[in-house]
């Protein structure tokens, strides 16, 4: 990459996800400041993207977390105003942001995932029953456009699917009904065409909630994940999969339970994932080498229109 000139942080913004946005967009700034690039922290938030143009900034590094960042919405302004930037392109986010359209993607492809159910706000009475021995008895509620375990809950009662489904639509309109995953969580980051080194969530509560993300003390993160080098690689395989699915580009994270039977199953596309201390990304790439400063840069260099 040619020298990046004035690069905007974008960061904040005003999804439900602000404050986590603020710390990566925090983080990020600092490592390219480190190395000398004349970067500059933008909330869209609080600022006019007209500026971008008029304060003449050559490249965007997107730290928008959630809706207005992460959709496609951001990308396609930044492309409209012809500012090169970090990640994906407004296609890839807007589908990655959506949960239901990207199990639709992944299905037509013939990759993994858990058997669901749409369920819309405002639709005919559920019969909550039925949907949950459709899907074995337990399942996992989420919003379709939310993420850092926004709005998600379990159920395994009719009365719990019920309020898991009205909280989720507080949320959105539509809710996604996941059949219950019982085994190992993973996540693998991806930068460029590589799958980084797969990381193991392990925590004490029902699920990788969002208390378990940013706030316990006992959340642990295996990494290596402690597959053997075959399962491994299958799981890096798949993850690549998933992500040229959704058309990923340059960098992004994919999220990925096992079922009962030890069987992948592919949960979620992340494309601005988190860049805070206890992000999963930065520690994948410190398993493979790289230094922060070092990933932050690796991104910014994969920054296109």
């Amino acid at each position: 990459m040619r020298e990046p000139g004035k690069v905007a942080v974008l960061l904040g913004g005003d999804s439900a996800e602000r404050e986590v946005s603020l710390r990566s967009g925090a983080a990020v700034l600092h490592a390219l400041q480190a190395q000398g690039i004349n970067a500059h922290g933008f909330d869209p938030a609080r600022q006019s993207l007209t500026e971008l143009v008029a304060e003449r900034f050559d490249r965007a590094f997107i730290v928008l977390h959630g809706r207005g960042g992460e959709d496609g919405a951001m990308q396609g302004a930044l492309q409209y105003l012809n500012i090169p930037y970090t990640g994906s392109g407004v296609l890839g986010c807007a589908l990655a942001m959506d949960k239901v359209r990207t199990k639709q993607v992944w299905q037509a492809a013939g990759l993994p995932v858990a058997p669901s159910v749409v369920v819309r706000r405002g639709a005919m009475a559920v019969d909550a029953e039925s949907l949950l021995a459709e899907l074995g008895g337990k399942v996992m509620v989420k919003p379709a456009q939310e993420g850092s375990s926004i709005g998600m809950s379990s159920a395994s009662t009719a009365v719990q699917l019920q309020a898991a489904l009205e909280l989720a639509h507080q949320y959105d309109a539509e809710a996604l009904v996941e059949s219950w995953l019982s085994g190992a969580e993973y996540t693998v980051a991806i930068l460029g065409d590589e799958a980084l080194p797969s990381i193991r969530l392990q925590t004490t509560h029902e699920f990788y909630d969002y208390d378990a993300k940013y706030q316990a003390v006992d959340t642990q993160y295996h990494c290596p994940a402690g597959l053997t080098p075959f399962a491994e690689q299958a799981l890096q395989h798949l993850a690549l999969s998933a992500f040229r699915a959704l058309d990923g580009r340059g960098w992004g994270r994919i999220d990925v339970m096992c079922d009962s039977d030890g069987n992948f199953r592919l949960l979620e596309a992340n494309m601005v994932p988190g860049m805070t201390a206890k992000s999963l990304v930065p520690m994948a790439a410190r398993a493979r080498g790289m230094s922060f400063e070092q990933l932050v840069l690796r991104i910014l260099e994969l920054s296109e229109l």
